[in-house]
């Protein structure tokens, strides 16, 4: 599984807004693209995306930014993914060739259907956990 700058970006962004969720602040790009080092115009673009598919939304202002257009427990790395570069389907090259090739595309199809699968099975709130548990805070006396 290849995964591109975009889609990794997109779930950056969905990731931070998340993490801000349940303050009701919106996050601004800026803030965003600095902290985790993304261009500020290929986030823009990606976020138009994200709030076209309602995953994501725009809230004017100079106190603006976005925010997540869903609760994390409903977005799934799956919907983000899909959103960013479209249901992956694999090409049918198999069709009419030999017995090899017909089996091997049976095996790539059986391992998509898993790595979606799996990508649905992951929640916001999955991450969000995962990134509370390595973010504990240290205190030093």
């Amino acid at each position: 599984m290849r995964i591109s700058a975009k889609i990794h970006y997109a779930c950056i962004a969905v990731l931070e807004l998340a993490a801000k969720h349940d303050t009701g602040t919106p996050v601004q790009v800026r803030k965003i693209a600095h902290d985790n080092g993304i261009p500020s115009r290929f986030l823009v673009q990606i976020l138009l995306q994200l709030k076209g598919a309602g995953l994501v939304r725009s809230v004017r202002g100079a106190g603006g930014g976005y925010r997540l257009g869903k609760a994390p427990a409903e977005i799934s790395l799956a919907a983000v993914m899909a959103v960013i570069e479209g249901p992956e389907e694999l090409a049918s090259n198999a069709e009419g060739r030999s017995p090899a090739a017909s089996v091997l595309m049976d095996v790539w199809r059986d391992l998509a259907q898993r790595e979606r699968r799996a990508l649905e099975s992951i929640t916001l709130v999955d991450l969000l956990a995962q990134l509370d548990a390595r973010c504990e805070p240290i205190y030093d006396i």
